[in-house]
């Protein structure tokens, strides 16, 4: 049966420095006049979270948007110890926002960490939220083997996590992303887009149209039952008619994939 795309703003895709001076509830505001889902609050954007997060949080009911809770830090530490101060500090914040979904990666996880995961399971089962580990963009925690290992560790124990699939973190760490979604595909439940370039010495994140990268078939290999996050960067005199193109643009792509008409 089809369906109409869900599509999330991560409010990083306004820059940084945009965010930081108006405020992620600003931004919230702004994605929900373009049409957007629901929002990717960010941790590492927040100036008082004490403040900010209990507004967010009365924002997103009145404008019945969907949070999700980004959080940086790894799960592990480097040396493969679980954080558990970050772990309970992003459970918090997320229950703060009032959201049901928390997105991290697993860092530093090694073949040692696997003993921690059933404490990891206590945590995330006692808070009842929803964590999803992302791909980022490191060889520790965003390349093919580490995921694989990491998730085959989870399943051995009855622990099913699903995946945040950033469609451009891949080539940070050199994979491919159609081969990562052959792999992955059936764990996602959250997705991140974003078009990608290589400039002299690195990477960068740019939107879809302007990709280096088939992020058309990338996409169609992704579920469209579970939402699309721009995580690209908005930039415009028009900023909230430049989201709401993006965000349609998604939404077109996804009906091509499910054989409807644009």
């Amino acid at each position: 049966m089809s369906h109409e795309l869900s599509v999330f703003i991560s409010l990083t895709s306004f820059g940084a420095a945009e965010v930081r001076r108006h405020g992620q509830e600003w931004f919230t505001h702004l994605s929900h006049a373009a049409g957007a889902d629901g929002v990717e609050v960010r941790e590492e954007l927040l100036v008082d979270a004490t403040h900010e997060l209990p507004a967010l949080a009365n924002t997103l009911r009145r404008l019945a948007l969907t949070g999700v809770y980004s959080c940086p830090t790894g799960l592990w530490q480097p040396d493969g110890a679980l954080d558990e101060r970050a772990l309970d500090q992003a459970l918090a914040r997320t229950n703060a926002l009032g959201a049901a979904q928390l997105k991290m990666s697993i860092g530093g996880f090694n073949a040692a960490s696997a003993a921690t995961l059933p404490l990891l399971a206590r945590r995330v089962a006692e808070s009842g939220q929803v964590l999803t580990i992302e791909n980022d963009q490191t060889t520790q925690a965003g390349t093919r083997v580490a995921l694989a290992r990491f998730f085959a560790a989870t399943q051995a124990i009855g622990l099913d996590l699903p995946m945040t699939f950033d469609v451009g973190n891949w080539h940070w760490t050199g994979e491919c992303p159609l081969q990562m979604a052959a792999c992955f595909a059936t764990r996602v439940r959250y997705v991140h887009c974003k078009g990608v370039q290589r400039q002299p010495q690195r990477w960068v994140a740019v939107p879809l149209a302007e990709s280096a990268a088939p992020w058309r078939s990338i996409l169609h290999a992704m579920p469209t039952d579970v939402p699309w996050a721009i995580e690209f960067p908005l930039v415009g005199d028009d900023l909230t008619e430049v989201t709401r193109t993006q965000i349609d643009h998604l939404r077109v792509t996804a009906r091509h994939q499910q054989g409807q008409p644009a």
